[in-house]
């Protein structure tokens, strides 16, 4: 029986959708749908029921899911067993969001190289997408992306960002250490958006205003984002990470919104399974080190 099939069959349970598994796997739509045609065969039983553009498993279908999936389990674990003996490679690519690249990637790639000196790092900055399909083609080794669902990745928490509200010095709410979403009503507002769900959260406690804000500046970079406030263009919403050095330095103030609390971005390390097992529990190790 053919691996492959087995894992077109599990991916497109899983995605609901041949064309979605096909992206994922990089093949094309009609190389998939021959994949389960060739498995239906060996099983003499047809795996899905086709209505229009939704697809369903038949009752073999799911009767034939667990075995499917431990079998694809199985097979991962026999390659990791023999990958993960293997030496470390010379030269490890990794990939990295722009938030973790300009704010945490500089000091943990200082702590790699000064526990691993013989290993050279090759870093590349792009958005979670991007960075999902380079790890899938194997153009990196690991990478560190917002939080996604991906059978094909094992995914690792890494870090936790909380997301504040930040003024600038002498601003009214500096002294406030904490505030309501109502008394941002006729604050000049810079918001930040980086597309993750935890930005629409923001949104959606907004939309229960009687009174919009006044977002003047909307913008899709931490750094601009944080120059506006320190320039008092306006105020605005900010991952912890990105304002680290300017709290310290007493130049930005963080204020705590009672509505936003317990709102952050997540950011997860992904890595292809078995790959490079022992080099990311290092990782994994310095990062939790590192965030405190």
């Amino acid at each position: 029986m053919n691996i492959e099939n087995i894992e077109a069959f599990v991916y497109i349970n899983h995605y609901g959708s041949f064309n979605k598994a096909a992206d994922v796997l990089f093949l094309s739509q009609p190389t998939v749908t021959a994949r389960i045609q060739s498995l239906e065969r060996e099983l003499d039983c047809r795996l899905f029921d086709r209505l229009g553009k939704q697809i369903h498993l038949t009752d073999k279908g799911r009767q034939f899911l667990p075995y499917a999936q431990q079998i694809l389990q199985t097979f991962q674990k026999g390659k990791h067993h023999l990958q993960s003996n293997q030496a470390m490679p010379n030269v490890l690519r990794i990939g990295s969001t722009v938030s973790i690249s300009n704010y945490f990637m500089p000091q943990l790639l200082m702590v790699l190289n000064r526990r691993f000196p013989d290993i050279h790092f090759k870093l590349t900055t792009a958005p979670t997408e991007e960075l999902a399909v380079k790890l899938s083609a194997k153009d990196i080794d690991f990478a560190f992306v917002r939080k996604l669902m991906n059978p094909a990745f094992q995914s690792y928490p890494f870090f936790e960002d909380p997301i504040r509200l930040y003024v600038y010095k002498d601003h009214p709410l500096a002294t406030a250490e904490r505030a309501s979403i109502r008394d941002l009503r006729h604050e000049r507002l810079v918001f930040f958006e980086c597309g993750s769900l935890d930005w629409l959260r923001i949104h959606r406690v907004f939309e229960n205003l009687e009174q919009q804000p006044d977002i003047v500046f909307q913008v899709d970079n931490s750094e601009t984002a944080k120059k506006l406030v320190l320039e008092r263009a306006g105020i605005c919403f900010l991952p912890g990470l990105c304002a680290r050095q300017e709290v310290d330095e007493g130049r930005l103030i963080p204020v705590d919104i009672k509505e936003t609390l317990g709102i952050s971005m997540q950011t997860n390390l992904i890595s292809l399974a078995g790959q490079n097992k022992d080099f990311l529990e290092s990782v994994l190790e310095l990062g939790g080190q590192l965030s405190h």
